[in-house]
C-alpha cells in the first residue's frame, strides 16, 4: 500500500474518532442526542440565522424555569441565556409539522383550562381577537407552553405551526450558538 493511502486511512481514522469523542462528550453534557441542531429558516431572526448551528440539551439540565425547567417570556430576563430576549428557546415536535422540529421561543406558560388571552401580548395575536374564545387552543386544551419564533408575527399556536407544546414534546432547550457552521448540516442534509 502506498504511503499516501495510508496516511489518507490514518487521517480518516483520526477525524473519525475525534468527532465520536466530540460527540460523546457533549452528549456527556447536555443530555441529548443530537447535542446540536441546525436553524433551518428565519423565524427567530435576529436572534438566530438560517445555518446556526445550537448546542442544546435537555430541559431543565442546568436548572431554573418553571413546568419542564423553561423559562418564558413572562419571567426573568437571564442575560445571554435566552439568545436576547425573555424566555428560553426549546426544540419541539408539533403534530400538526411531523419531521420537522420547531425551534422557538417560549412565551407563556399555560395550565389545561386556562384562558391565556389576557396574558398574551396583543401584538402577537390576530387584530380581531378580542376573548379568548377568538382564538385557536384558547382555552388551552392541556398544560404546556404558547410559542413564538422571534421574526413570527404571532404566536405558533395562533397561526397554525403548533398546538400547545406539551412538555414531553419539548427535545431540548437552546444553550450555545455557533453561527454558520450549520450550513454544513443543511448542506449534507439537503435542507
Amino acid at each position: 500500500m502506498h504511503d499516501a493511502v495510508r496516511q489518507a486511512i490514518r487521517d480518516t481514522v483520526q477525524v473519525g474518532v475525534g468527532v465520536l469523542l466530540v460527540s460523546s462528550l457533549l452528549f456527556g453534557v447536555t443530555g441529548v442526542w443530537p447535542p446540536m441542531v441546525a436553524v433551518e429558516s428565519g423565524s427567530m431572526e435576529p436572534h438566530m440565522h438560517r445555518g446556526d448551528l445550537i448546542v442544546v440539551s435537555e430541559p431543565g439540565r442546568f436548572g431554573g424555569g418553571v413546568a419542564g425547567g423553561v423559562t418564558t417570556a413572562t419571567g426573568a430576563a437571564d442575560g445571554d441565556r435566552n439568545f436576547g430576549a425573555r424566555g428560553d428557546v426549546i426544540v419541539f415536535d408539533s403534530p400538526w409539522k411531523p419531521g420537522s422540529p420547531i425551534i422557538h421561543r417560549a412565551h407563556l406558560s399555560v395550565e389545561a383550562g386556562e384562558n391565556w388571552y389576557d396574558e398574551a401580548n396583543p401584538a402577537y395575536l390576530p387584530p380581531d381577537a378580542d376573548s379568548c374564545e377568538d382564538l385557536p387552543q384558547c382555552p388551552a386544551p392541556t398544560e404546556g407552553f404558547v410559542t413564538k419564533g422571534d421574526a413570527n408575527g404571532q404566536y405558533d399556536q395562533v397561526n397554525g405551526n403548533s398546538p400547545v407544546v406539551r412538555p414531553d414534546r419539548i427535545r431540548a432547550e437552546a444553550r450555545v450558538k455557533i453561527p454558520l457552521l450549520g450550513h454544513v448540516r443543511l448542506t449534507l442534509t439537503g435542507s
